[in-house]
């Protein structure tokens, strides 16, 4: 009997807002004191009342536009009512019949809907002391819920669209989506049947990562698999993640919306969008930037390689810097800007990874500037240094900054092409090799790649390759 495994996500993050889904309380997730960013309204007070965060709306409206979902025209929110220590007020405001978002899908995985709620207070276990501290920092941020259909069918294929919607939602500036901050956090619905039929939903909580994600999808089928295959049956569950035993473990039996009670919250008025000055249809798809998928397409259809492309869509600014030294005009074949590319994802990227740079120091203070870079680019194109010597001078220009022209003459690295500057250097490297000289004119044609990089190292890679290697080969004969 084949058994094929259904897993359908639920994807939290947290959305950047000055301040809470309902209240005005900072919202500051890098916030380290315990208990300082709440209110009355957000704690819960008798008396309070609540107030909709107009920009959370607008976020979560212009992720459903991104993955083509229905925007919807009214919405209200809903109280989700559950007793535990994290919610202050005995309920959650969520919304239930009228989410933000219905339909839509991200890389041909369907989304069933989107929509806002507030999140609950941190909790925080000490085992020394077997007492648990609760810090509501946390509670009442807003928090975005995205629900898949149940269409993905492999870990792999889970852990990769968590990957795609946090990047979506970082282009849009809706999160910073950071999993080890609990910017986000993925909640994935497992269940293993034969092909055809429907099998029992278990669902796993609180996934803080995405090799966590894809690791308890893998033990979970896994288990429900031989459970199955033993004659038993799969009980319908919440379960969590031990990330240290690598498997999941019961935590409670699993709830359905009719315990939860959902009822429209009668504090809050129902909102329709219409009414909303900068939140029609048109306002937002006209405000999206250049989404991911269409990012790499247009690098696709530069010639760029897939791997560099891929890397200029998950970090976007070393791709703002790629299409900046396009548009510098100094490069009007394809196979030139293919070089460009070349050289920023790897030695660049090289550079910056060595010295620790991150993003923003070399978005504020890099020595390299676009038009610098196009310059070096120009040169390698034009012959006027190797590709050895393009390294070493962008390795200056990344410590110091500089005209690419003005070091390549200062360092003696611009390209020599001239037969009698570079006879000499060609006889110096057959005096003092001459086992390898030998080894050649034996036959070993291995042995001409040796010369070849010793002429490249005497002359600091300024010789031209080519003529350095026609040289050789007419002494060496």
């Amino acid at each position: 009997m084949e058994l094929v495994p259904t897993i359908g996500l639920e994807i939290h993050a947290e959305l950047k807002t000055a301040t809470k889904m309902f209240c005005r309380s900072k919202n500051d997730s890098s916030e380290t004191n315990p208990n300082v960013n709440v209110c009355p309204v957000c704690m819960g007070h008798p008396g309070t009342l609540p107030v909709i965060n107009r920009e959370a709306i607008r976020h979560v409206l212009r992720v459903g536009a991104a993955i083509a979902g229905t925007l919807a025209a009214y919405t209200e929110f809903d109280r989700k009512n559950y007793f535990y220590p994290d919610l202050p007020k005995g309920y959650q405001l969520s919304q239930y019949a009228y989410p933000l978002v219905s339909g839509g899908s991200l890389n041909d995985i369907a989304i069933t809907r989107i929509h806002l709620e507030e999140d609950t207070a941190g909790s925080l276990h000490d085992p020394k002391t077997g007492s648990t501290l609760v810090d509501y920092n946390r509670a009442g941020v807003p928090l975005m819920e995205l629900v898949t259909e149940p269409v993905i069918h492999s870990a792999n294929d889970a852990g990769n669209f968590a990957r795609d919607f946090q990047l979506v939602i970082r282009y849009l500036g809706a999160s910073d989506a950071n999993m080890e901050k609990g910017e986000m956090r993925v909640e994935a619905n497992v269940s293993v049947a034969p092909v055809g039929e429907r099998g029992t939903k278990v669902e796993i909580k609180n996934l803080n990562s995405f090799r966590s994600v894809e690791r308890a999808i893998e033990y979970e089928v896994k288990r429900q698999t031989e459970v199955l295959a033993s004659g038993g049956k799969v009980v319908q569950e919440t379960r969590g993640w031990d990330e240290a035993a690598q498997k999941t473990f019961s935590q409670r039996v699993k709830e359905g919306s009719a315990d939860y009670r959902y009822f429209p919250e009668p504090d809050l008025p129902k909102l329709v969008r219409s009414a909303i000055k900068g939140l029609s249809d048109d306002e937002i798809r006209s405000s999206l930037p250049e989404l991911p998928a269409a990012r790499f397409a247009r690098y696709a259809s530069l010639g760029i390689v897939p791997d560099d492309a891929g890397l200029y869509v998950r970090e976007p600014w070393i791709g703002a810097f790629f299409d900046a030294v396009i548009a510098t005009g100094h490069f009007k074949e394809a196979s030139a800007v293919q070089v460009a590319s070349n050289y920023i994802a790897t030695d660049l990227m090289k550079l910056c990874r060595d010295s620790g740079k991150t993003e923003t120091q070399f978005e504020h203070d890099s020595s390299i500037s676009p038009e610098s870079f196009a310059q070096l680019i120009a040169m390698i194109l034009d012959k006027k240094i190797s590709s050895r010597a393009a390294k070493d001078i962008l390795a200056i220009m990344f410590a110091q900054g500089g005209a690419p022209a003005e070091i390549a003459g200062r360092e003696g690295l611009e390209q020599k092409s001239d037969e009698d500057a570079l006879l000499p250097v060609v006889q110096q490297i057959i005096t003092e090799n001459p086992t390898v000289v030998a080894a050649f004119k034996g036959g070993k044609q291995e042995a001409l790649q040796f010369l070849m990089g010793q002429g490249m190292k005497l002359t600091k890679g300024a010789a031209d390759p080519n003529v350095l290697r026609e040289l050789l080969v007419r002494q060496l004969q």
